[in-house]
């Protein structure tokens, strides 16, 4: 996930599945494949959240060092 947009884009796919689920409109045939889908975007989601995590850390310590410009 490159951009902002990526995450939305998972999270409202996830949602997606999960209503069909809930709702009975994914057969079983279909089932596996969308659990497995479900399984990748909510990878793609958490490695997003970790390097977003991860960019915020860096910036607040470049804040508190005094290096905001090198941000």
């Amino acid at each position: 996930m490159s951009d902002n947009n990526s995450y939305a884009t998972a999270m409202q796919e996830l949602q997606d599945i999960v209503r069909r689920i809930e709702q009975g409109d994914i057969g079983i045939d279909d089932l596996s494949a969308q659990v497995k889908r479900a399984s990748v975007l909510i990878e793609q989601c958490r490695a997003k959240l970790r390097s977003t995590e991860t960019d915020i850390q860096s910036i607040l310590q470049n804040l508190e060092r005094g290096d905001a410009g090198s941000i």
